[in-house]
């Protein structure tokens, strides 16, 4: 059929994203009248899981949403009980704290990079097919995961929902002496990271732009990775970034419900937003340290980056500073008298936020005077990104159709790439859905 006429194309499970999600495609006469990211998996319901549990049990509970990115929830969670209850985590508890999200960062980007989106950049189906080809690539990719891991198996307990975390802390904190052996790894890893920078920026990249604005968490002298104020960069204005409180953040970053996906979309005031590493890179990439932003201009990065096939290479940039970085705080890392203080719960309400891999994960709770949990809410990256990704697909599908007649397979991978750009978590998105029940 010749782009002039009307199809409807429908992927009913994508690959190589976490989650379980399908994408329905319609053109008619050439044109794309709708791209739809049609998330079904169930909802999980973690918000009403909470209800009624004590402060100190969201940290694992949440942990539970994503066996990716649990570090991220576990420490939003942290902050949010913790504004609660009037308590700050600082001096190395924070520092530690700062050291288990690198890792996370380091483990989650890096399988993102190498077994889910390098092979579409080098035509391959799968990363097992492309590590029949391109052994060393693969294996430097599962070393540089494994650094990652290590560091969460240290201080989390384990690589896979850590059980160490807690509010005002950990459970155990660890020695200098237990520290070494994960610098040594971590040195090593650098050699890693720095060649996987290397090798994503010789990739082809289409050209594409996304004109969702974007938002981020902004820290006055580090690159934002557990803590920040959020900050929105809107999209062809010229103009600065501005921040809003985290308190403030549902005021701004407004969530609805769509009739075809299991999944809320968000939208922050009102208009189309991207969070992940391109927002981060965009807001807070002055503040990397030289070293990493000689090399991020060597791949090809300078300024604000809005292509979204690009984003591998922002990715591989933040792997590369959070390796840095983890052996930063080792360096200087010198053991807390106690491995958490206080929290004293008290009723009221408290907002955490912190840089998910893909993006600003929001966590809200209510707690009585007995510390018991009211009310909750989670406002995940993915619901927030299905917008722009959503439009990336039309614009870019729109743009093949343009230039040619393209397949349905051809547009098939056209739109799972395109999707894979983002690294959708769809099991975080799938967080909530609204409930009627009529009784005759």
């Amino acid at each position: 059929m010749t782009h002039r006429g009307s199809r409807v194309l429908h992927v009913g499970s994508l690959a190589r994203v976490e989650g379980e999600g399908a994408l329905h495609l319609s053109i008619d006469n050439g044109k794309v009248t709708a791209a739809e990211l049609k998330i079904y998996e169930p909802p999980r319901f973690f918000e009403a899981f909470l209800l009624g549990r004590r402060h100190t049990e969201p940290p694992d509970i949440t942990s539970r949403v994503c066996g990716i990115c649990p570090v991220a929830y576990q420490t939003s969670a942290c902050r949010a009980i913790e504004d609660v209850c009037g308590v700050t985590v600082d001096g190395q508890l924070a520092a530690l704290r700062r050291l288990l999200y690198c890792g996370e960062w380091i483990e989650s980007q890096t399988l993102h990079i190498y077994l889910l989106h390098a092979p579409d950049f080098l035509g391959y189906d799968s990363a097992v097919h492309l590590s029949r080809d391109r052994r060393a690539d693969v294996e430097r990719g599962l070393r540089l995961k494994q650094a990652g891991n290590s560091i969460l198996e240290l201080l989390g307990g384990r690589s896979i929902h850590p059980v160490n975390v807690r509010v005002g802390g950990f459970h155990r904190t660890p020695t200098r002496a237990e520290l070494r052996p994960l610098a040594a790894q971590l040195r090593r890893a650098r050699d890693d990271a720095e060649e996987t920078l290397r090798w994503v920026a010789g990739f082809d990249f289409p050209d594409a732009e996304c004109d969702a604005d974007l938002l981020a968490l902004a820290a006055p002298d580090a690159y934002a990775i557990d803590s920040g104020t959020p900050t929105a960069l809107q999209y062809g204005d010229g103009q600065k970034p501005r921040a809003f409180p985290v308190r403030d953040f549902t005021a701004h970053v407004v969530e609805e419900q769509v009739p075809y996906s299991t999944a809320l979309q968000a939208r922050l005031d009102g208009r189309r937003h991207l969070t992940g590493s391109l927002a981060r890179y965009a807001i807070s990439g002055h503040l990397l340290p030289p070293s990493v932003r000689e090399a991020a201009r060597a791949a090809g990065l300078d300024g604000v980056c809005r292509n979204p096939f690009r984003s591998i290479v922002v990715r591989a940039v933040e792997v590369l500073y959070a390796v840095e970085e983890a052996l930063r705080l080792i360096d200087t890392y010198e053991p807390p008298p106690r491995p958490a203080v206080d929290v004293t719960p008290r009723a009221g309400t408290g907002h955490g936020a912190t840089e998910a891999p893909r993006g600003t994960l929001y966590h809200r709770y209510v707690l009585d005077a007995d510390g018991i949990v009211t009310d909750a809410r989670l406002i995940p990256p993915t619901s927030q990104n299905q917008g722009a990704i959503e439009d990336d697909l039309r614009r870019i599908v729109q743009d093949r159709l343009r230039h040619g007649d393209a397949t349905d397979a051809e547009l098939t991978r056209l739109c799972e790439r395109a999707i894979r750009n983002h690294d959708p978590c769809i099991s975080c998105s799938a967080h909530f859905l609204d409930l009627t029940v009529e009784r005759a």
